[in-house]
């Protein structure tokens, strides 16, 4: 009766379900797999939300790509950033993940590949099947850092190979795509007839990387290209509900995307007129909460560092950018049973290694966003609790 797209184990595993069980005895848990910027006690300008009232807003004008004036608010935010865009190339969406849609719409077939980086966050392969797509992993090279290798991109690129994701900064492992390594992997899938998916929501959140050496995907024109940002994690807004994609590359190549994109994003229409109407000043009167953002996820980080340091069996592996850190712990035990001794015996919930396919264990990935009194207390008893296990 249902679609194979569907066809993935609902079974709750044994983490989320000794998690419901605690949380229906009501144990109070400390969360480091935090993700909402809404629930960790960050300061929201008091009328931030006041442009959504605006009469405009009762007015339905469909346009498949967005208001002009929001369009022009991303461009002007881009070139806040140090890049020029056109506001004919950008194009609204309702979330990045409506982006990825829209995206596999355009560039695949059923059964055409998109190549993925590994480690990362799980949800392409959701995304990826529910437009009937396959996702095919690359490896992140590993020396003391993650960094990105365009040699694993080649060998994973097959004929059935219709685009690359890139995520600069990767989540969980903070690693930006380099500019030594854009021009390389331009060059292959320009050759390979691929475009370049760039995933840059959490681009501005530099925690330990060299900003010269940190490009975006759309710093070049020879490959065809989607540099995607959002709302929910430049602003802390995910509640909004607006994402947005740029355009680039060879002319021909665009123009061909953008006419074959109006048509989809006109079948949809998917975002609200509220939120585009707002944007403008969004983008202005948000920028303090970015702040808080990146103030609060360095300051996490160096934390976990500092505290780490006192626990020689526990690393902290480098990150460049996001708001996420990985520890590395001695595997002395499989990460499903350590964080279910974290959790139900410390009562701190974090991810385990596999959530994000890391090659081996073990690993935990905790989140940067709660606040400094949660997180310390937290990260304190999850070391605790490694170095009890050695």
């Amino acid at each position: 009766m249902f679609s194979s797209r569907l066809s993935f184990d609902l079974t709750p595993n044994r983490l989320s379900a000794a998690l419901a069980r605690l949380r229906g005895a009501r144990v109070e848990i400390d969360d480091l797999t935090e993700s909402n910027p809404t629930a960790v006690g960050l300061t929201y300008p008091p009328r931030l939300l006041d442009a959504l009232a605006t009469p405009a807003s009762l007015s339905y004008q469909p346009q498949p790509f967005g208001r002009s004036a929001a369009r022009q608010a991303v461009v002007d935010d881009y070139r806040r950033r140090g890049f020029a865009v056109s506001r004919d190339r950008v194009v609204l969406t309702a979330s990045t993940s409506d982006a990825y849609s829209l995206l596999f719409k355009l560039l695949c077939d059923p059964g055409d590949e998109v190549l993925v980086p590994v480690p990362s966050y799980p949800l392409f392969e959701f995304l990826a099947s529910l437009d009937a797509v396959q996702v095919r992993p690359y490896p992140l090279d590993f020396h003391g850092r993650w960094a990105y290798d365009v040699d694993a991109i080649k060998r994973a690129t097959t004929p059935r190979t219709r685009a690359v994701v890139i995520v600069s900064p990767n989540n969980p492992t903070g690693t930006y795509l380099s500019s030594y390594h854009l021009a390389p992997l331009a060059a292959h899938c320009r050759a390979n007839d691929l475009a370049i998916i760039g995933d840059e929501v959490f681009a501005e959140y530099v925690l330990d990387a060299e900003l010269p050496r940190v490009s975006s995907v759309l710093a070049q024109r020879e490959a065809l290209t989607f540099g995607l940002g959002g709302l929910s994690k430049s602003l802390g807004l995910p509640q909004l509900k607006l994402g947005w994609m740029v355009v680039n590359g060879p002319d021909a190549l665009v123009k061909a995307s953008l006419e074959r994109l109006e048509l989809i994003c006109d079948t949809y229409l998917s975002v609200a007129t509220p939120v585009q109407e707002a944007l403008p000043s969004l983008l202005v009167d948000g920028a303090a909460i970015r702040s808080q953002i990146r103030d609060r996820v360095t300051r996490n980080y160096r934390s976990v560092m500092a505290r780490a340091a006192d626990h020689p069996s526990v690393g902290v592996l480098a990150s460049e950018g996001g708001w996420y850190a990985v520890l590395q712990v001695p595997a002395m035990q499989s990460e499903e049973s350590l964080v279910l001794q974290i959790l139900e015996r410390d009562h701190v919930l974090v991810h385990p290694g596999y959530f994000f396919d890391f090659p081996r264990e073990a690993f935990l990935i905790v989140s940067l966003l709660p606040r400094p009194d949660v997180f310390d207390r937290a990260i304190a008893r999850v070391l605790a609790r490694v170095e009890a296990n050695e």
